[in-house]
């Protein structure tokens, strides 16, 4: 019966796969004529940066990607509540990383990720920096166009790889993870991170901030569609779609990772309960 159900959705899942990769190369091209002709950008009362790039790429994967009765959740949109009785979402980054897109650091990208149920059932993430392409869905599984491929980069180290938050390094964060058995790479884009632990490139990553829903959905569709592993920070599975679109941290493994999910709690405590004494430091100093 479960083989029966699979066929049947697959060429639906292929044809919201093609979406994706259509979605994504448009957004890409528009990005790269962006950044050929870079402007200063402009800040959120958040505190975070946004540019015209991200404004008209939000515009374009809207008319790209919902069809009918699909809801809408992004970034650079204003949310609408109506998608919470949706059964399929699409939850989407139009520029992840602005930061580093605007310093002309190569770790930008385009998310996509789709949601059905509130489950990340399907989703896609681009670098036109790169050219990197990371596309897959749980029934189709995953697909990477890159440069690079993961037995070489596995050959080239001799120990795993967790990629960081180039943020969550500045501020200290990982400090007390220098002497970890596990090198520690900083990386801008955390959908990116999720996309490059799902095809092998990195053994792993984490957050312990906060983050949007449309900050992890595709890379967390992508890890699960490689047959790698996502969590939140306590072991739960992730899901999407929620009122207040955020989730408090997670981890993923890729799929040939050897750092079971077990094996990591106590580093993975220590450096929570860092950030929630920094997180009370500062409500305590508001």
């Amino acid at each position: 019966m479960k083989n029966s159900l699979h066929e049947k959705s697959l060429p639906s899942r292929l044809e919201d796969l093609r979406r994706i990769a259509k979605a994504l190369s448009a957004a890409a091209a528009l990005l790269l004529e962006f950044r050929s002709c870079p402007a200063a950008p402009e800040f959120k009362s958040s505190g975070d940066p946004v540019t015209a790039a991200d404004l008209a790429t939000n515009e374009l994967l809207f008319r790209m990607l919902p069809s009918d009765g699909d809801g809408w959740l992004s970034e650079e949109s204003k949310d609408d509540s109506s998608r919470l009785g949706r059964h399929r979402v699409w939850i989407v980054d139009p520029l992840d990383g602005t930061k580093e897109f605007v310093a002309g650091i190569p770790e930008w990208c385009v998310s996509v990720g789709l949601i059905e149920d509130g489950h990340a059932v399907a989703g896609g993430v681009s670098n036109p920096a790169t050219g990197e392409l990371f596309l897959g869905s749980l029934e189709t599984g995953f697909y990477v166009r890159a440069a690079r491929g993961p037995k070489q980069v596995h050959s080239a180290r001799d120990r795993a790889l967790v990629l960081a938050s180039r943020s969550e390094v500045k501020r200290g964060q990982w400090t007390h993870l220098e002497n970890g058995p596990f090198s520690v790479e900083a990386v801008g884009s955390i959908a990116y991170r999720l996309a490059c632990v799902a095809a092998g490139f990195a053994d792993a990553t984490w957050t312990l901030d906060l983050r949007h829903e449309w900050d992890v959905a595709a890379g967390a569709a992508l890890v699960l569609a490689a047959h790698g592993d996502v969590k939140t920070m306590d072991g739960g599975p992730l899901e999407f779609n929620r009122p207040i679109p955020r989730v408090e941290g997670l981890v993923a493994f890729s799929p040939a990772c050897q750092m079971p999910f077990e094996n990591f709690p106590s580093e993975l405590r220590r450096c929570g309960d860092a950030v929630m004494s920094t997180r009370a430091s500062r409500v305590g100093h508001a």
